[in-house]
């Protein structure tokens, strides 16, 4: 099935198909091929050994796992996601050649196997220049929003562990995934973070001290009631083709925090968080945007680069401590001064 829709494609070429593990390591010297599509559930060697051996021999070589939705399944592909997978698609839910399910897997599969493709040809290509680094302090934060796809847990589970125990104020993550995938992926993070984190409810009131992942099939918003800042998840239309969206948080998180809002956009395919970050450009918050060269795909942080939105384009390994630095440093009694401060 994965063969055929590649194959429906004429820009795509199938170079190989192999049964299982073994025979997967023996004809990729043989096809060289630009990405390998990869199901974890194989005879003889699995797909975690078989994606071991690929890191090892190929270390830059993009792999796209083919995920069973299912909690054995989603945890699998969430250890292979840490073990170097690039990214993943979910099996139809139903099988025939005229499901809807299968139609909306066979567009995903596409979209990703060519911004995979297309990422890996072009990884050592010119860079974009690295906007110019400002005054860390020059407003307060209240609220930290970071939006990511392709590639985000290995960077969410590089970048939020360095977020220190006494950070201030809350944090809130959407990752484009499925249910099932967000709560584990909340758990994961959970045991490595000095902050706790939690797949978001509807209703929990936003505070320092706590990370909040986006449920898979929500979108997540923020509203003002008595008690303080509160989640609120729906299920309204797909933005961008996706539920949860980055644009409604960021939208959300201006309508409740004005200017105190640190918008951080990272590795991802698509536009999604393009429009929440002009939003959260207008209103005078700050933006922080990850490099080409340590995302997966640049795509998502790329459109927004090139509209000039960013206070700071940076590496990964170097996110947190600009997120420090904006919140912690900038962490004062508000004043109007501070209110009206504007790039």
């Amino acid at each position: 099935m994965i063969s055929d829709m590649l194959q429906s494609d004429p820009a795509l070429e199938v170079a190989g198909i192999a049964h299982h593990g073994h025979i997967a390591l023996a004809k990729i010297p043989q096809v060289s091929p630009d990405i390998v599509t990869l199901d974890l559930d194989m005879p003889e060697m699995d797909g975690l050994e078989t994606l071991t051996r690929i890191r090892e021999d190929y270390p830059h070589l993009p792999v796209l796992i083919v995920s069973a939705l299912t909690e054995h399944g989603t945890r699998l592909t969430l250890d292979a996601l840490a073990m170097g997978a690039s990214d993943y698609v979910t099996k139809p839910s139903s099988i025939g050649p005229h499901s809807s399910n299968v139609d909306e897997v066979r567009k995903e599969l596409l979209a990703k196997i060519k911004s995979l493709g297309a990422a890996h040809l072009s990884r050592y290509a010119g860079r974009p220049k690295t906007a110019s680094e400002e005054d860390s302090s020059r407003s307060r934060i209240d609220i930290v929003a970071i939006g990511i796809s392709t590639g985000g847990p290995n960077a969410l589970m590089k970048l939020l562990p360095e977020i220190p125990a006494d950070f201030p104020i809350p944090i809130v993550v959407v990752q484009h995934m499925p249910p099932l995938f967000t709560q584990f992926l909340a758990e994961r993070l959970g045991k490595v973070c000095a902050l706790k984190v939690k797949e978001a409810v509807h209703g929990d009131l936003l505070e320092g001290g706590t990370i909040w992942i986006a449920p898979g099939d929500h979108h997540l918003e923020m509203e003002r009631t008595e008690k303080g800042v509160a989640v609120r998840l729906h299920q309204g239309p797909l933005e961008n083709s996706c539920r949860p969206a980055v644009d409604p948080t960021f939208r959300s998180a201006v309508e409740c925090y004005g200017s105190r809002v640190l918008g951080v956009i990272m590795t991802g395919m698509g536009q999604d968080g393009l429009q929440g970050t002009r939003c959260i450009y207008d209103s005078g918050g700050q933006i922080l945007a990850q490099d080409e060269k340590t995302s997966v795909i640049w795509g998502m942080p790329r459109f927004v680069v090139e509209e000039g939105l960013p206070d700071e384009v940076l590496p990964l390994d170097k996110l947190a401590g600009a997120i420090v630095a904006r919140t912690m440093g900038g962490h004062l009694p508000a004043t109007d001064h501070h209110a009206e401060v504007k790039r």
